[in-house]
């Protein structure tokens, strides 16, 4: 099995002799996820979370052995335990759907998140709770066990994905020290110029047709994508209990 997981799980002896008093795991990646939350993913070296806990660097390798450990230990903290969704067997649509806009507060909450590469499959408790929530929200529409996994891979991915874009626009409105209304503007207004209507006839109808001009709210696009999947999941509910 290996250490990070081992760890996650409390499986892993902690060391025999500590070089300082107090030092901990659970010390050290909460100081790690403390210094993503305010800098940045790019800011967590080492060196850095040695500094925040007035340790030296090496002191930091008794209990983990490399930063991408780290990062793992890391989205497992932050990441939480599910919420609570229903008994079994109430609606599943009802409970997919919280389930998605859980783990979308945890994404919003926590952006540095979305910087980090994808280690393997769901392994580390809190992370496989979810799975577990999922599963059981979807255990009332009769789906065999790889479907109810392909559903829960399906919104888990449109979750990430909807709050990856949205970080990077945010992060675009940001750099261009505009507000979102200016920038949406600028776009269209771009748009327009270099947009030929012969050669781009859908767009040349979408710009004019204005929907570009206001921008939606804030969730809209992720009610708008979420109802599209459960939709599609709901179809595939029923024509497997025909």
């Amino acid at each position: 099995m290996p250490p990070v997981i081992e760890a996650a799980w409390g499986l892993r002896e902690r060391p025999s002799k500590g070089p300082k008093p107090g030092l901990t795991l659970d010390r050290i990646v909460g100081a790690a996820v403390s210094l993503a939350s305010t800098e940045g993913i790019g800011a967590v070296s080492m060196g850095r979370i040695a500094k925040e806990l007035g340790v030296s660097t090496m002191s930091l390798y008794r209990y983990v052995s490399a930063k991408n450990e780290l990062y793992v230990l890391m989205q497992e903290a932050a990441t939480g335990a599910p919420p609570e969704l229903g008994a079994p067997g109430a609606d599943w649509r009802a409970g997919v759907e919280a389930w998605a806009w859980a783990m979308r507060e945890v994404y919003h909450r926590n952006l540095w998140m979305l910087r980090l590469p994808v280690s393997g499959p769901p392994a580390t408790p809190n992370v496989v709770a979810w799975w577990e929530a999922a599963l059981a929200a979807l255990e009332s529409t009769g789906l065999d066990e790889g479907a109810k996994i392909s559903v829960t891979l399906l919104v888990g991915g449109f979750v990430r994905n909807d709050a990856v874009v949205m970080a990077d626009l945010a992060d675009a409105v940001a750099a261009s020290a505009g507000d979102p209304e200016d920038v949406l503007a600028r776009y269209s207004r771009t748009l327009r110029r270099l947009t030929d209507p012969e050669r781009y006839p859908q767009v040349a109808r979408m710009l004019d047709s204005g929907v570009m001009d206001d921008s939606d709210e804030p969730e809209f696009e992720f009610r708008f994508g979420l109802a599209r999947i459960l939709d599609g999941v709901a179809v595939l509910v029923e024509g497997g209990a025909s």
